[in-house]
Protein backbone atom coordinates (compact mmCIF):
# COMPACT_ATOMS: atom_id res chain seq x y z
CA UNK A 1 0.00 0.00 0.00
CA UNK A 2 1.59 2.97 -0.92
CA UNK A 3 2.39 5.84 1.60
CA UNK A 4 -0.21 8.08 0.66
CA UNK A 5 -3.02 5.81 0.73
CA UNK A 6 -1.91 4.84 4.04
CA UNK A 7 -1.54 9.00 4.98
CA UNK A 8 -5.26 9.44 3.92
CA UNK A 9 -6.72 6.02 5.40
CA UNK A 10 -5.55 7.18 8.55
CA UNK A 11 -6.14 10.61 8.15
CA UNK A 12 -10.08 9.90 8.11
CA UNK A 13 -10.07 7.11 10.87
CA UNK A 14 -8.62 9.93 13.19
CA UNK A 15 -10.71 12.52 11.81
CA UNK A 16 -13.70 10.54 13.29
CA UNK A 17 -12.29 9.44 16.47
CA UNK A 18 -11.80 13.21 16.99
CA UNK A 19 -15.25 14.37 15.91
CA UNK A 20 -17.14 11.56 17.57
CA UNK A 21 -15.28 10.97 20.96
CA UNK A 22 -13.80 14.50 21.06
CA UNK A 23 -10.41 13.11 21.12
CA UNK A 24 -8.77 10.00 20.76
CA UNK A 25 -7.18 11.55 17.64
CA UNK A 26 -3.65 11.98 18.88
CA UNK A 27 -3.47 8.52 20.47
CA UNK A 28 -3.55 7.21 17.44
CA UNK A 29 -2.13 9.76 14.98
CA UNK A 30 1.74 9.20 16.65
CA UNK A 31 1.70 5.53 16.49
CA UNK A 32 -0.06 5.89 13.02
CA UNK A 33 2.98 8.28 11.50
CA UNK A 34 5.37 5.78 13.95
CA UNK A 35 4.78 2.70 12.57
CA UNK A 36 2.77 3.08 9.48
CA UNK A 37 4.12 6.28 7.77
CA UNK A 38 8.13 5.58 9.27
CA UNK A 39 8.44 8.81 10.86
CA UNK A 40 10.91 9.88 13.81
CA UNK A 41 9.73 9.82 17.20
CA UNK A 42 10.08 13.29 17.40
CA UNK A 43 8.64 14.48 13.91
CA UNK A 44 6.03 11.85 14.70
CA UNK A 45 4.66 13.89 17.56
CA UNK A 46 4.95 17.24 16.49
CA UNK A 47 3.16 16.22 13.18
CA UNK A 48 0.60 14.45 15.03
CA UNK A 49 -0.41 18.28 16.77
CA UNK A 50 -0.20 19.84 13.66
CA UNK A 51 -2.84 17.30 12.45
CA UNK A 52 -5.14 17.21 15.91
CA UNK A 53 -5.01 20.96 15.89
CA UNK A 54 -6.56 21.33 12.23
CA UNK A 55 -8.95 18.79 12.80
CA UNK A 56 -9.98 20.09 16.54
CA UNK A 57 -10.75 23.30 15.13
CA UNK A 58 -12.74 22.15 12.31
CA UNK A 59 -14.80 19.55 14.89
CA UNK A 60 -14.88 22.77 17.07
CA UNK A 61 -17.00 24.56 14.95
CA UNK A 62 -19.38 21.95 13.83
CA UNK A 63 -20.24 21.32 17.93
CA UNK A 64 -20.16 24.87 18.21
CA UNK A 65 -22.57 25.54 15.80
CA UNK A 66 -25.18 22.77 17.87
CA UNK A 67 -24.80 24.21 21.22
CA UNK A 68 -22.45 21.47 21.69
CA UNK A 69 -19.45 23.75 23.69
CA UNK A 70 -19.42 25.15 27.34
CA UNK A 71 -17.41 27.98 26.83
CA UNK A 72 -16.80 29.43 29.96
CA UNK A 73 -15.11 25.75 31.28
CA UNK A 74 -13.57 25.74 28.07
CA UNK A 75 -11.77 28.48 28.62
CA UNK A 76 -10.74 28.24 31.96
CA UNK A 77 -9.00 24.83 30.92
CA UNK A 78 -7.58 26.23 27.83
CA UNK A 79 -5.67 28.74 29.61
CA UNK A 80 -4.56 27.11 32.25
CA UNK A 81 -3.25 24.35 30.30
CA UNK A 82 -1.03 27.24 28.03
CA UNK A 83 1.73 27.39 29.91
CA UNK A 84 2.00 23.91 31.69
CA UNK A 85 2.01 22.68 27.92
CA UNK A 86 5.02 25.15 26.24
CA UNK A 87 7.12 23.94 29.31
CA UNK A 88 6.91 20.47 29.08
CA UNK A 89 6.82 20.49 25.20
CA UNK A 90 10.43 22.20 26.12
CA UNK A 91 11.42 19.68 28.58
CA UNK A 92 10.39 16.54 26.31
CA UNK A 93 13.40 16.94 24.26
CA UNK A 94 15.66 16.25 27.14
CA UNK A 95 13.45 12.55 27.95
CA UNK A 96 14.58 9.51 26.67
CA UNK A 97 12.11 8.08 23.57
CA UNK A 98 11.43 4.83 25.50
CA UNK A 99 10.41 7.14 28.64
CA UNK A 100 8.25 8.87 26.62
CA UNK A 101 6.46 6.08 25.02
CA UNK A 102 5.82 4.25 28.75
CA UNK A 103 4.35 7.36 29.98
CA UNK A 104 2.20 7.78 27.50
CA UNK A 105 0.91 4.27 27.10
CA UNK A 106 0.22 4.49 31.08
CA UNK A 107 -1.69 7.71 30.75
CA UNK A 108 -3.77 6.74 28.18
CA UNK A 109 -5.14 3.29 29.90
CA UNK A 110 -5.69 5.42 33.23
CA UNK A 111 -7.54 7.53 30.83
CA UNK A 112 -9.49 4.40 29.40
CA UNK A 113 -10.24 2.89 32.81
CA UNK A 114 -11.76 6.08 33.98
CA UNK A 115 -14.02 6.57 30.79
CA UNK A 116 -15.13 2.66 31.58
CA UNK A 117 -16.72 4.21 34.92
CA UNK A 118 -20.27 5.22 34.58
CA UNK A 119 -20.40 9.11 34.19
CA UNK A 120 -22.83 11.34 35.34
CA UNK A 121 -24.80 14.08 33.86
CA UNK A 122 -23.79 18.00 34.39
CA UNK A 123 -23.82 19.50 38.18
CA UNK A 124 -26.25 22.09 39.08
CA UNK A 125 -23.91 24.66 40.73
CA UNK A 126 -21.86 25.29 37.22
CA UNK A 127 -18.54 25.43 36.59
CA UNK A 128 -16.07 26.02 39.97
CA UNK A 129 -13.03 27.77 38.69
CA UNK A 130 -10.31 26.24 40.92
CA UNK A 131 -11.33 22.59 39.83
CA UNK A 132 -11.52 23.09 35.76
CA UNK A 133 -7.72 25.32 36.15
CA UNK A 134 -6.74 22.27 38.28
CA UNK A 135 -7.42 20.05 36.06
CA UNK A 136 -6.76 22.48 32.54
CA UNK A 137 -3.55 22.86 33.95
CA UNK A 138 -2.27 18.67 34.35
CA UNK A 139 -3.80 18.51 30.63
CA UNK A 140 -1.46 21.31 29.24
CA UNK A 141 0.99 19.50 30.54
CA UNK A 142 0.58 16.21 29.53
CA UNK A 143 0.04 17.46 25.89
CA UNK A 144 3.22 19.11 26.11
CA UNK A 145 5.31 16.42 27.75
CA UNK A 146 3.35 13.57 25.29
CA UNK A 147 2.81 15.69 21.94
CA UNK A 148 -0.36 14.85 22.06
CA UNK A 149 -4.18 17.17 21.98
CA UNK A 150 -5.08 15.79 25.33
CA UNK A 151 -8.63 14.75 24.61
CA UNK A 152 -8.46 11.37 25.85
CA UNK A 153 -7.47 12.90 29.18
CA UNK A 154 -10.16 16.23 28.82
CA UNK A 155 -13.65 14.25 28.01
CA UNK A 156 -13.38 12.29 30.98
CA UNK A 157 -12.04 15.20 32.91
CA UNK A 158 -14.86 17.34 32.10
CA UNK A 159 -17.63 14.33 32.55
CA UNK A 160 -15.99 13.43 36.15
CA UNK A 161 -14.73 16.73 37.54
CA UNK A 162 -17.00 19.52 36.51
CA UNK A 163 -20.24 17.12 35.36
CA UNK A 164 -20.68 17.83 32.12
CA UNK A 165 -23.06 15.96 29.62
CA UNK A 166 -21.25 13.63 27.50
CA UNK A 167 -22.01 15.34 24.24
CA UNK A 168 -21.17 18.56 25.66
CA UNK A 169 -17.97 17.27 27.37
CA UNK A 170 -16.91 16.18 23.89
CA UNK A 171 -17.33 20.04 22.55
CA UNK A 172 -15.60 21.54 25.08
CA UNK A 173 -12.26 18.89 25.03
CA UNK A 174 -12.22 20.42 21.27
CA UNK A 175 -11.74 24.30 22.36
CA UNK A 176 -9.06 22.68 25.13
CA UNK A 177 -7.22 20.46 22.45
CA UNK A 178 -6.81 23.10 20.07
CA UNK A 179 -5.18 26.02 22.76
CA UNK A 180 -2.85 23.23 24.25
CA UNK A 181 -1.87 21.67 21.02
CA UNK A 182 -0.83 25.04 19.57
CA UNK A 183 1.06 26.21 22.76
CA UNK A 184 2.66 22.94 22.66
CA UNK A 185 3.61 23.49 18.83
CA UNK A 186 5.10 26.66 19.81
CA UNK A 187 7.62 24.49 22.19
CA UNK A 188 8.69 22.47 19.69
CA UNK A 189 9.39 24.82 16.62
CA UNK A 190 12.23 23.20 14.65
CA UNK A 191 12.12 19.96 16.80
CA UNK A 192 12.04 16.93 13.78
CA UNK A 193 12.12 16.84 9.83
CA UNK A 194 8.52 17.97 9.26
CA UNK A 195 7.17 15.66 5.95
CA UNK A 196 4.29 17.85 4.64
CA UNK A 197 4.25 16.17 1.47
CA UNK A 198 2.52 13.08 4.03
CA UNK A 199 1.15 15.83 7.03
CA UNK A 200 -1.04 18.07 4.41
CA UNK A 201 -2.63 14.61 2.99
CA UNK A 202 -3.38 13.46 6.73
CA UNK A 203 -4.59 16.18 7.63
CA UNK A 204 -6.91 16.75 5.35
CA UNK A 205 -8.63 13.68 5.24
CA UNK A 206 -8.09 14.14 9.37
CA UNK A 207 -10.60 17.19 8.49
CA UNK A 208 -12.98 15.09 6.27
CA UNK A 209 -13.69 12.58 8.58
CA UNK A 210 -13.83 14.56 11.60
CA UNK A 211 -17.74 15.81 9.95
CA UNK A 212 -18.32 12.32 9.33
CA UNK A 213 -17.45 11.39 13.00
CA UNK A 214 -20.06 14.43 14.48
CA UNK A 215 -22.72 12.88 12.52
CA UNK A 216 -22.02 9.87 14.44
CA UNK A 217 -21.91 11.38 17.33
CA UNK A 218 -25.67 12.50 16.67
CA UNK A 219 -26.86 9.15 16.34
CA UNK A 220 -25.15 7.56 19.05
CA UNK A 221 -25.77 7.44 22.60
CA UNK A 222 -23.08 9.15 25.11
CA UNK A 223 -22.43 5.45 27.03
CA UNK A 224 -22.13 3.80 24.19
CA UNK A 225 -19.19 6.57 22.87
CA UNK A 226 -17.45 6.68 26.20
CA UNK A 227 -17.05 2.35 26.09
CA UNK A 228 -16.21 3.00 22.35
CA UNK A 229 -13.68 5.63 23.35
CA UNK A 230 -11.97 3.42 26.41
CA UNK A 231 -11.78 0.57 24.61
CA UNK A 232 -10.11 2.18 21.65
CA UNK A 233 -7.46 3.73 24.48
CA UNK A 234 -6.35 0.42 26.26
CA UNK A 235 -6.03 -1.25 22.38
CA UNK A 236 -3.31 1.76 22.18
CA UNK A 237 -1.99 1.64 25.64
CA UNK A 238 -1.27 -1.85 25.12
CA UNK A 239 0.74 -1.58 22.05
CA UNK A 240 2.70 1.33 23.27
CA UNK A 241 3.37 -0.16 26.46
CA UNK A 242 4.70 -3.47 24.87
CA UNK A 243 6.75 -1.18 22.21
CA UNK A 244 8.71 0.85 25.15
CA UNK A 245 9.50 -2.39 26.99
CA UNK A 246 10.53 -4.46 24.61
Amino acid sequence: MSTLVLALAAGAVIGVALGALGGGGSVLAVPALLYLLDFSPAAATTASLIIVTATSATALYAHARDGNVAWRTGALFAAAGIVPAYATGLASAHVPEAALTLAFSVVAALAALRMLRPATGGTAGGVRPVRAAGAGAGLGAVTGFLGVGGGFLAVPALVGVLGLRMRQAVGTSLLVIVVNSLAALAARTGSGDLRWEIIAPFAGAAVLGAWDGKRLAARVTGNTLQRVFAFVLLAVAAFMLVDALV
